[in-house]
């Protein structure tokens, strides 16, 4: 297939341009800085972008079968650029026709399963709290899905790791895994992947989590 994966730079998406090329797919990596892109390849194309004009973005777009976003705010003070990238993006799909986009979002948003245990629930209130600018803009993110004519998946993991894939992880779509509280970003990447042919994710949030 024929891949476009913004936010390349990032943690989840490296992983998506690593694993993308490792399983044969044509991937273009959409990057502000290309030196912090530490994967390379044959079928790698590097797209050079501020990501602010979605004119601009659209040959990154054009006739791909699927978008990767692994665009977000890294700190609080970054509250905002979610939304307003994933903007630019889907004005550059809609603009070519694309319609397959993945987005990572947080598992905050999503419902929590009716059995999730008190501390469960109470921790996803503190981070909801503590994070509360963040989640916002994820927030916005979505609405801005939701009115898109994109076949969107906004995939919710927990807290994040830095640890190698494992491929055993579990989804819920429309809600979150029960006591899901954590997951590699090489897994949230492996499941981004597989979700990309998956129609029961279109137009869905899903929570991944071990």
């Amino acid at each position: 297939m024929k891949l476009t994966v913004f936010g390349a730079t990032g943690g989840i998406g490296q992983e998506i341009v690593r694993q993308a090329l490792a399983s044969g797919h044509q991937v273009t990596a959409v990057v502000r800085d290309p030196a912090r892109l530490g994967v390379t390849g044959e079928r790698l194309e590097v797209f050079r972008s501020d990501l602010s004009d979605p004119q601009a973005l659209r040959p990154a777009v054009a006739g791909r079968d699927a978008v990767f976003s692994g665009l977000g705010a890294r700190r609080r003070a970054d509250a905002g650029i979610a939304s307003e990238l994933t903007r630019s993006v889907l004005g550059a799909m809609e603009a070519e026709g694309t319609r397959r986009l993945l987005v990572v979002s947080a598992a905050p948003l999503g419902r929590a399963p009716g059995r999730e245990p008190l501390f469960d629930r109470a921790v996803l209130s503190v981070i909801n709290a503590v994070l509360k600018d963040v989640y916002d803009d994820l927030r916005t993110m979505e609405r801005e899905l939701a009115r898109s004519a994109t076949d969107w998946t906004a995939v919710r993991p927990p807290r994040l790791l830095d640890r190698p894939l494992t491929g055993n992880y579990r989804k819920s779509v429309g809600g979150n895994p029960p006591s899901g509280r954590t997951i590699g970003r090489a897994d949230v990447a492996h499941a981004m992947l597989a979700m990309a042919g998956d129609p029961a994710t279109l137009k869905q949030g899903v929570g991944v989590a071990y």
